[in-house]
């Protein structure tokens, strides 16, 4: 089915064979004045790029099926120039997403006024530039943060934080070991990761994608390995949280399944594409197409799948407002689209304005309705419009006695992807390693987002959980976990996640949905440390290892 630090450059190109053809990279430098991040070598390596270059590291790899391991990382010891601060932040309340980046980093003059502010009650802040690492398409001063004091621990950070927050601010206690600034130290560690390795030619299970009962419903990772009996699993891709961007539990970019494309690609941004039945697996950017056909050459253009008509999470699809690009977190919109749905989606379709047409199995129309909202029986599928769109649906529906369903995948290079029933796709990004070579690519995948570099600090220039995935030079699918936003495991950068991909010998790789969703579970039982305070999140799909049948 197939066929991977730091640097800048022009882009590579990518080689997937059997399935795919070439696909072409490209993208603009994002932020000002690029600085250089310690620089790591290009071979595969005995240990990590991460941090300073003498720090320990120990391995511990375990066979858990025929063609699987699992290798578990302990990388660095505490650092102890790292210290918990007060970092001020204004706080965006609007989103209920726990790992939406705080607002704290401003303009220098900004920065110096609440720090006059923070003196005038006592206390001592200080402003720091913040430069983030280069990577093929970012790199430079993302503006300034002020940050007061330097403690032991969390706790001891309260008192200070409370005059902040009586000063008018918001802020919160923050560890220096999250911070990969551009041009500091190398920091000490600690970091813990979880290595999943699948070999295609000792593999006799199957590598799945998986999403429980339905799209509309989130489940954690162990609860859907236990149920399907997999030997191991990690999340998969991006999806909603908040109920005003769409229905949570949504692939919030492409997803397919069993072979079934559930939802459309945000065009143009990275996918992991798995052969389930011999664990191969690859990496491409992808688009997607749809229309719904009726007789006599009539159709109208299709605009998604599965998701709430009007919201597209992620943006990336033409028409999208207010950006047609790709925006990492961002929920686009449309007045007027047309929706496909079947059973996966849920117990019933989005409600609302607009025309809903019901068809069965077979594309026979069953009902015509001016308004939307059904349950769909099994097997029957539904097409929904909303605004302009609307009249158009019905008025084809009208005309024709069936209708079809179209919907494909395709590359850059228009190659079409012919999908078997055991194939897998998610949604992630940014790419991250490309034909052996660091590729980080998060200007062009969405992460910086004009005019608001508090986006790109919290996402991608702060150490935090990561998931991703690759394939190496002998063909081997990987997929890892890394823990984070703790003083035992720092996390990783976008940085550095592609540096650690590189230096475990992958040749392509991509990033996956992390923060509070980094998941690794075992026969059903959680072995890394999920960062969010209640405990395993739930989350909308995993990548499943099933065992022989």
């Amino acid at each position: 089915m197939i066929s991977n630090t730091r640097r800048s450059g022009t882009a590579c190109l990518a080689t997937i064979t059997l399935i795919f053809g070439g696909i072409a990279v490209s993208a603009p430098p994002a932020f000002s004045s690029p600085s250089t991040h310690r620089q790591h070598s290009q071979g595969a390596n005995s240990v990590l790029n991460l941090g300073a270059a003498d720090l320990p590291e120990s391995r511990t790899t375990t066979s858990l099926q025929p063609g699987v391991t699992l290798t578990t990382i302990h990388r660095g010891v505490v650092d102890t120039t790292d210290t918990w601060t007060v970092e001020v932040y204004s706080a965006d309340t609007s989103n209920p997403d726990p790992d939406a980046p705080k607002l704290a980093i401003t303009a220098e003059a900004e920065a110096d006024q609440t720090a006059v502010a923070l003196t005038a009650v006592g206390l001592t802040p200080r402003v720091e530039a913040v430069r983030t690492p280069r990577t093929v398409d970012t790199g430079g001063l993302l503006g300034y943060r002020t940050r007061v004091g330097s403690f032991t621990t969390s706790a001891d950070a309260a008192a200070t934080l409370a005059t902040v927050k009586a000063a008018g601010f918001n802020g919160s206690a923050v560890y220096t070991g999250w911070d990969d600034d551009a041009g500091a130290a190398p920091s000490d560690g600690p970091w813990n990761l979880d290595v999943i390795t699948i070999d295609p030619k000792r593999f006799t299970g199957q590598l799945v994608g998986d999403y429980g009962k339905d799209l509309f419903n989130r489940d954690t990772t162990s609860s859907l390995a236990t149920a399907a009996g997999a030997t191991a699993a990690i999340n998969a891709g991006f999806f909603i949280l908040d109920p005003t961007a769409g229905a949570p539990g949504d692939p919030a970019g492409v997803a397919v399944y069993k072979g079934v494309i559930e939802r459309e690609a945000t065009n143009g941004r990275p996918a992991f594409i798995v052969d389930g039945d011999t664990g191969r697996s690859a990496i491409a950017r992808l688009w997607w197409r749809g229309s719904v056909d009726g007789q006599r050459h009539a159709s109208v253009t299709l605009s998604g799948l599965n998701r709430v008509p009007g919201l597209i999470r992620n943006c990336g699809e033409p028409g999208d407002l207010p950006l047609a690009i790709p925006q990492q977190d961002v929920t686009c919109t449309k007045t007027s689209e047309t929706v496909a749905f079947d059973n996966s989606y849920g117990a019933t379709t989005p409600s609302g304005a607009g025309t809903e047409v019901v068809l069965d199995a077979a594309g026979r129309i069953l009902s015509v309705n001016s308004t939307r909202g059904i349950s769909l029986p099994a097997g029957d599928r539904s097409v929904q419009a909303i605004g302009a769109d609307a009249a158009p649906l019905a008025r084809l529906a009208t005309q024709s006695r069936r209708l079809q369903i179209s919907s494909a995948l395709f590359t850059q290079s228009g190659h079409r992807l012919q999908l078997r029933s055991d194939e897998t796709i998610v949604n992630g990004a940014p790419e991250l390693v490309q034909d052996g070579r660091i590729h980080a690519t998060p200007g062009q995948d969405g992460a910086v987002h004009p005019g608001q570099p508090n986006y790109y600090y919290g996402w991608a220039h702060k150490r935090n959980p990561r998931t991703f995935v690759g394939i190496d030079a002998q063909g081997r699918t990987v997929l890892v976990t890394a823990d984070g936003r703790s003083t035992n495991s720092l996390g990783l950068s976008i940085s550095e996640e592609a540096a650690v991909a590189k230096s475990l010998g992958l040749r392509d790789a991509m990033n996956l949905d992390g923060g509070g969703s980094t998941t690794a579970a075992i026969d059903g039982s959680v072995i890394n440390a999920p960062s969010d305070a209640t405990g395993e999140r739930p989350v909308g799909d995993v990548l499943e290892v099933l065992p022989p049948a």
